[in-house]
């Protein structure tokens, strides 16, 4: 039979945070996946686990998947870790989740400390829809791709970003979003936690006089719902009702179906739209 793969989260911070069943897990399997050994290792001696282990991170992620699947075929079972907190998050984790799945390997995942979710409730921002985006891509096309999708995103934001790369960062999104709530935690979980709520102009006024320290997750406010709705509504009053209409018809639609998606853009009754075609 084949070996299992298993996700197990690591602490972010406080080494209190693992879970009794990681522990016993990474006792017990036959290898443990290891995205740093040198900061793995820390962890594995100090709760005294002795199993060995292996590197598996992002420039080795696709053939040495491979090779694990291929150890769990012969039926080994391996745990995989992350330098802090859950697998296959923002992590190289995935591609070996993707693989093990496409084998047939049974894969299981081991909850603990995740750094967006931990950041997410401390924030006092709306935790009840959320997008979570990791680290912004480095590529500048892409980057402001995903910022200017960010525009219209009603959902929390969840980012991370390094000390060096913040206040640049905050920049950016202050030009892209304009302003915002925004809740700056640091450290999480670690002596010096700190969760800050604050708004962009006033974190980068701030770190124009303060260095920022620490690893950061940034928990941005979506924008309002009405606030969307409006700036979708006065994107159309641009247009006449009548080259309104004329998109939708282009589009295959037939007129009293154009009539009810103009009606819904412009947030009036189909009524009036037929109204001010008929003057």
């Amino acid at each position: 039979m084949s070996g299992t793969l298993y996700l197990c989260a690591t602490p972010i911070g406080n080494l209190e945070d693992i879970t009794l069943r990681v522990i016993r897990t990474l006792k017990e399997v036959d290898l443990i996946a290891a995205e740093d050994t040198r900061n793995t290792i820390k962890l594995l001696n100090h709760f005294e686990i002795k199993t060995p282990m292996t590197s598996y991170h992002e420039y080795n992620k696709i053939d040495k998947a491979a090779n694990l699947v291929e150890k769990m075929a012969e039926g080994k079972n391996i745990a995989l870790v992350t330098d802090a907190g859950t697998p296959a998050i923002s992590d190289p984790g995935e591609e070996l989740v993707r693989q093990a799945y496409a084998a047939g390997i049974k894969v299981t995942s081991l909850p603990g400390a995740c750094a967006c979710i931990t950041a997410l409730t401390l924030s006092g921002l709306s935790s009840k829809r959320f997008a979570f985006e990791a680290f912004l891509p480095y590529d500048k096309k892409e980057r402001r791709a995903i910022l200017e999708s960010l525009k219209t995103e009603t959902r929390t934001i969840i980012l991370y970003e390094s000390p060096h790369h913040l206040k640049t960062t905050l920049a950016e999104l202050y030009d892209a979003l304009g302003e915002r709530n925004i809740t700056l935690c640091r450290e999480l979980t670690k002596i010096y936690e700190n969760a800050e709520q604050t708004t962009f102009s006033a974190a980068a006024r701030y770190f124009l006089e303060n260095d920022p320290k620490g690893e950061y997750v940034l928990v941005i406010e979506g924008i309002p719902r009405e606030e969307l709705t409006a700036k979708e509504q006065a994107k159309w009053e641009t247009l006449t009702i009548s080259e309104h209409m004329e998109k939708y018809l282009s589009q295959g639609l037939n007129k009293k179906e154009a009539m009810k998606q103009v009606a819904k853009d412009r947030g009036v009754p189909k009524r009036e739209i037929y109204q001010q075609l008929l003057s």
